[in-house]
């Protein structure tokens, strides 16, 4: 993998880079949080990561068939509500608590209809670790944010089932693009509400511009170009890796602390995502 300027990047070390990117993006983002509101926050993150999208990628809409349509505003809604969901997590929680929870989705969308003794395993590890960071007292993890990033889970699912729909029928780039068009319109009305017109500066509109690069141009073209010459369930293992990147991300640029509990339940939920993709039978095509 070569760059403009010949570097080669392997895939291995580009996927880890992908990680280190969308978790560094998200740290950004909650920086920006106290200013601007989650909400306000995700919708500057799609609506740039669309803009810029969009100028390299030249999407043409006049060629789409209704199909294609109807798949890719059902995939942009999706991405759109994911994000500003796990926005608002986030907010609540901290970061790295909130990037395993929200893997749990895919987690279970991994080893759904499996009947095998062993993938049940995983599940009741990632059930442990869930049961670890369960706010079980008044003073514990907040529940709202919990019970948010669960659900951001639930939609990253339907995105992840969507991306392979959408693969089929469309170039991955122009649906992407198109898609994040779609998430766009769906999420610049909560960022109205959040009041993002009177708290626009140049500095918060900088540091949104970082975070469009670093949570989507620059992952999405390290990952694409990484499943080109790696096995989908090599890069399937190797992002089992999010929970501690963003738990350690949380603790490097937001001073995020968890307890001894917490980061067993993160490993348990990253023994039972990589589990789950070493045990699997058949690995279909990774949609990112």
């Amino acid at each position: 993998m070569k760059n403009s300027k010949g570097i080669s990047i392997p895939p291995v070390p580009a996927v880890i880079l992908s990680i280190v990117s969308v978790q560094g993006g998200a740290a950004i983002a909650k920086g920006i949080f106290p200013v601007i509101g989650a909400a306000a926050t995700s919708s500057l993150r799609i609506v740039l990561s669309a803009i810029i999208l969009i100028l390299f990628n030249r999407p043409n809409l006049r060629n789409l068939t209704p199909q294609q349509w109807k798949t890719v505003s059902l995939y942009g809604i999706t991405l759109g509500l994911m994000n500003l969901i796990f926005y608002k997590a986030i907010e609540r929680i901290p970061l790295g608590l909130g990037v395993t929870l929200e893997f749990i989705g895919p987690l279970v969308l991994a080893i759904s209809g499996s009947k095998r003794a062993l993938d049940f395993l995983w599940v009741v590890l990632a059930a442990i670790g869930i049961a670890f960071i369960a706010p079980w007292k008044s003073d514990g993890v907040d529940l709202v944010g919990v019970i948010l990033a669960l659900i951001a889970g639930i939609f990253w699912a339907a995105y992840i089932v969507l991306g392979g729909r959408i693969s089929k029928i469309m170039d991955g780039g122009k649906a992407v693009t198109i898609g994040m068009m779609f998430a766009s319109a769906v999420i610049i009305p909560f960022a109205l509400a959040d009041g993002i017109l009177n708290n626009i500066k140049p500095g918060i509109f900088m540091a949104g511009l970082a975070l469009a690069l670093l949570s989507s141009a620059i992952p999405f073209t390290l990952e694409m170009k990484a499943l080109k010459k790696m096995p989908a369930k090599t890069f399937s293992i190797l992002m089992s890796l999010e929970p501690a990147a963003g738990a350690l991300s949380g603790l490097i640029f937001l001073n995020e602390y968890l307890s001894v509990y917490e980061w067993i339940a993160v490993i348990l939920v990253i023994v039972a995502s990589a589990g789950a993709t070493i045990t699997r039978k058949r690995q279909e095509r990774v949609i990112v």
